[in-house]
């Protein structure tokens, strides 16, 4: 159960990741670039730990994806971006996969 919640922490700063680095302007704006390192150093601390719990391959998967549709949540929430059925689409076929890979008993 605590690998569960060292993974919601990645997740969650890996997607601090995402917003800071785009807001980091290639590196650019100091402020946004600490916080891109920083949280950055964050969410990799966290995979870390529940890593001694997942198998490697099912725990980073499931993190990137979660990450990924979190910034697409982000993007259309704060940032105007549009969710057409493209997106939802992709998002359903992620969600399905991170099902699949907790089914398969790997953490």
């Amino acid at each position: 159960m605590l690998s569960w919640i060292y993974l919601s922490i990645a997740v969650v700063f890996e997607v601090t990741v995402a917003i800071s680095a785009g807001n980091a302007k290639g590196f650019t704006r100091p402020g946004w670039t600490a916080a891109t390192l920083l949280s950055g150093a964050i969410a990799t601390y966290f995979l870390s730990l529940a890593l001694l719990t997942f198998d490697v391959g099912v725990g980073y998967s499931i993190w990137t994806s979660a990450a990924g549709v979190g910034i697409v949540i982000m993007g259309v929430v704060f940032f105007g971006e549009k969710l057409n059925w493209k997106k939802f689409s992709g998002i359903a076929l992620v969600i399905g996969g991170v099902i699949g890979l907790r089914l398969s008993g790997a953490a």
